[in-house]
């Protein structure tokens, strides 16, 4: 028995040493002086209890407390529901005295736990179906989460997103553990100062988890992953866990919808409103609507939508949905070609890589009622001379990505013009990223790229990195086959001069996206391109 615990220690302090701080560390060494007794191998009543679990289950208990997740009312309900996750039977408060930004340390050390007593496998997918089963039992109920949410609204729309939004962390909702390792970087090109973020926040499955998903029944609850009937949903292999997941109900111009924030928040506040309603992504006259409503309900946030076309729309055309955030993205920044004048409105046409006019003006009323009129006009709008053209065979290709927000104090709309059109040369859409790009992003150009955000593969990592060893001389190109498909860009970045490899390297990257967006614009930001851009927008009234 003695062997036995001494083992089981050691494995833990390894733990605690490898994850912990110094002063964590000497916090787990007195714990144990002062409590852990090993009993003799005479002594047959062993407790089912475990003290080192005891010392993490309070120290996620002080945490919760203080994120006011729970209250000193709950303390004794969360832990026995954690007792009975880890399939333990006692437990004891301690005073914990300790501040943490996140509890990602303590849940990887009860993750270690599960994972050696054979309660789950050491798999992402298993460890994540884990966690957040284990961060619920520190949950508010989605009707205080939402109660909380509006009596901070009426003191300030900032403080009721703030609550949200750092509860959605404080639950490892939103794993900011990994979203931190994210790379990023911005530069300033011809349009204005680029952002680059190559995404490192969303796992991929291990073969084990893959082989288990294949075992897993299709089922048809939830529809999708944006469905208000995520919330609380236990998950599975094919299916992230929800148990941690908080939505607040929105009416929209008359029409309900749910907020909610990104688990991956590509940046910051990066945040989802969806309709109640499992139906298609539409743009119309309510999705200006929608926009403006909620812009005006929380005047610090944007909001968008991405286009309602396969090719220039987002990943999930399925269920009709909004995104916005906190954030200040390059195209808030472009510079103005022409401006025009029209019912209180003032039209710009921008500088930008993808063809976008912008609607500012006191009245949103007024923006509403111009942008049907472009909507419209532009939905049945062809110009075979630059490769537009609005139908074929009776199928639409033109649609808009609009963006709302407050700007000093004035109601501000832009309208990106898509078209999703194909052809033999450019299959996958005259206006998507063409072939020599897809080395660095071949999926479709959405509504954050619009912005000017590039969220780029996790391959790029150690794809650029191994570039630029082969760059310094370090290794050989031709060797490696996952670099085959950057050759012709690394023909010419080998030709460049550079004095920093490293942003030498992130400037290239910013150009390739640059040129992928240039490749989604309607109209170029050419002579040619800018005349054709006029003769839209001069046809308008």
């Amino acid at each position: 028995m003695q062997r036995e615990v001494i083992k089981l220690l050691s494995f833990y302090f390894s733990k605690i040493i490898s994850k912990q701080n110094s002063k964590i560390i000497k916090k787990n060494i007195d714990y144990f002086t002062k409590r852990f007794i090993i009993v003799g191998e005479e002594n047959n009543k062993i407790k089912k209890g475990d003290p080192i679990m005891n010392h993490q289950i309070n120290r996620l208990l002080n945490f919760a407390l203080q994120k006011g997740m729970i209250g000193t009312d709950d303390l004794y309900y969360a832990a026995n529901l954690i007792l009975d996750l880890l399939q333990l039977d006692e437990f004891e408060l301690e005073e914990i005295d300790e501040k943490l930004e996140t509890a990602q340390d303590i849940i990887d050390l009860i993750l270690d736990y599960a994972v050696e007593k054979g309660m789950i496998s050491d798999s992402v997918t298993e460890k994540d179906l884990f966690d957040t089963r284990l961060m619920n039992c520190l949950m508010p109920r989605p009707s205080e989460v939402i109660n909380k949410f509006n009596t901070l609204y009426n003191e300030s729309p900032e403080k009721a997103t703030d609550y949200f939004y750092d509860l959605s962390i404080s639950s490892n909702y939103i794993r900011k553990s990994r979203i931190d390792k994210n790379i990023k970087f911005n530069h300033y090109v011809k349009y204005g100062d680029i952002q680059i973020t190559i995404n490192l926040s969303k796992p991929e499955k291990d073969p084990k988890a893959i082989a288990a998903a294949k075992n897993i029944k299709s089922a048809n609850y939830p529809l999708c992953l944006l469905c208000k009937e995520n919330v609380g949903f236990a998950g599975n292999m094919k299916h992230p866990a929800r148990q941690n997941h908080r939505i607040i109900p929105l009416d929209l111009a008359g029409h309900r919808y749910y907020l909610q924030y990104s688990p991956y928040v590509y940046y910051n506040e990066h945040c989802i409103v969806f309709n109640e309603e499992h139906q298609p992504m539409k743009i119309d006259h309510n999705t200006f609507e929608h926009l403006f409503a909620f812009v005006d309900k929380f005047p610090h946030y944007m909001l968008g939508s991405n286009a309602d076309l396969p090719i220039v729309g987002g990943s999930i055309l399925t269920h009709d949905h909004y995104q916005g955030g906190r954030h200040h993205f390059p195209m808030e920044d472009a510079k103005v070609i022409k401006s025009y004048q029209h019912d209180q409105v003032q039209v710009d046409m921008l500088y930008w890589p993808l063809s976008t006019l912008r609607l500012t003006s006191t009245s949103k009323e007024k923006i509403i009622a111009l942008a049907d009129v472009i909507l419209e006009k532009w939905i049945d709008y062809s110009d075979e001379s630059l490769d537009i053209i609005a139908y074929t065979d009776g199928i639409r290709h033109n649609t808009v990505t609009p963006i709302a927000r407050m700007k000093d104090g004035l109601y501000q709309l832009d309208l990106v013009l898509r078209n999703n059109r194909t052809t033999e040369e450019y299959p996958l859409g005259i206006f998507h990223p063409h072939a020599q790009h897809h080395h660095i992003k071949k999926e479709n150009i959405g509504l954050i790229e619009v912005m000017g955000l590039a969220v780029l593969p996790a391959r790029l990592k150690n794809e650029l990195e191994d570039i630029k060893q082969c760059l310094l001389g370090n290794a050989d190109f031709d060797s490696n086959e996952s670099l085959q498909k950057h050759a012709d860009w690394y023909k010419y970045l080998k030709n460049c001069d550079y004095e920093d490899v490293d942003k030498f390297l992130e400037v290239e990257v910013t150009k390739k996206f640059v040129a992928v967006l240039e490749d989604a614009g309607v109209y170029k930001m050419t002579d040619e391109g800018i005349e054709g851009f006029s003769r839209f927008v001069e046809g308008l009234w």
